[in-house]
């Protein structure tokens, strides 16, 4: 797993200030710093779960489909296609165990959540994003613990399958 970290922060170093600057988000350290650091854990937990899902799987086609399943419902339940605001009830539960959406979360949250200018609708930006995503400002230091705290459950999973599973037919 340590080898992967100097991977994942190169990675994240030349993609992500390329793309902060082709987006063109405010030049402000503190957002630059967020905006690396969301971006290094959410690479890491995909590497990760990479890793965990050929860890638990027989081989690697059923990796790639059990993968490919997990990405599809993230990628629905994440909170860009339907925000957590509009999601019925009883599926509102997904969208916490989803990845993805605090990464989501973190990114509108660190670029966007803090901006008083105020829309055509009369509202502010912060104003916006709390009612349209229901995503607060002052909770981004949850959403990190809770990025962090994938990559570290899926590094641990990986360790722990790793270690336990055999697939190996005698």
């Amino acid at each position: 797993i340590v080898v992967e970290l100097p991977y994942v922060f190169l990675q994240t170093i030349i993609y992500g200030v390329i793309v902060y600057v082709m987006i063109g988000f405010e030049w402000e350290i503190e957002k630059f710093f967020w905006y690396i650091f969301i971006c290094y854990f959410t690479l890491l937990y995909f590497t990760l779960f990479g890793m965990m899902t050929i860890s638990i799987t027989p081989n690697p086609t059923i990796a790639g489909i059990f993968s490919s399943a997990c990405y599809s419902t993230w990628g629905l339940f994440a909170g860009f296609v339907i925000p957590i605001t509009r999601i019925p009830v009883w599926w509102r539960w997904f969208y916490y165990i989803c990845p993805f959406s605090w990464t989501l979360n973190g990114l509108i949250t660190s670029q966007f959540g803090d901006i008083e200018t105020r829309l055509d609708t009369g509202e502010t930006v912060e104003e916006f994003i709390h009612s349209y995503f229901g995503f607060r400002h002052d909770r981004l230091g949850y959403v990190a613990l809770i990025i962090v705290g994938f990559a570290v459950i899926f590094g641990f999973t990986f360790a722990f399958s790793i270690r336990t599973f055999n697939f190996q037919k005698r």
